[in-house]
């Protein structure tokens, strides 16, 4: 699977729900098993199999956003998830799905993207980091 953007984002930031600048954002970490579907997910309600293990609690962790200036030589604002990690942890992890956290029911979080690892990616007591992701809006 690949790496991808739900559709949901798309209409949460035309309507507001969705704010780079002052949200607070998510990033959870899920299994081979889970398969993201762009079009019908759209709620942290609809991610399942997400990883347990030592060292990873449940929803995952809180991940900065930045968004740059706009680009108008090439007609673009690129979005900046910042890296997140788990120190300590014995998990195994597929992807990660990055979420506007609401601090409520897990039904009221917007979901924006999914991060393809590619293959499973293991730590064993050691610290599991995510790196910087971007989003690219071009016009």
């Amino acid at each position: 699977m690949a790496s991808l953007i739900y559709n949901s984002a798309l209409r949460d930031e035309a309507t507001g729900a969705i704010d780079y600048d002052t949200d607070t954002f998510y990033a959870m970490l899920v299994t081979s098993s889970y398969t993201p579907n762009k079009d019908t997910h759209d709620r942290r309600d609809d991610v399942t199999n997400e990883v347990t293990g030592t060292g990873y609690t449940a929803g995952g962790a809180a991940s900065s956003v930045s968004v740059a200036a706009v680009d108008t030589t090439n007609d673009r604002v690129v979005i900046t998830f910042g890296s997140v990690s788990w120190p300590s942890s014995t998990i195994t992890a597929r992807g990660c799905v990055y979420y506007k956290r609401r601090g409520g029911a897990s039904s009221a979080d917007e979901l924006v993207a999914y991060n393809d690892f590619g293959s499973d990616i293991t730590s064993t007591g050691a610290t599991f980091t995510v790196a910087s992701s971007t989003i690219t809006k071009q016009n």
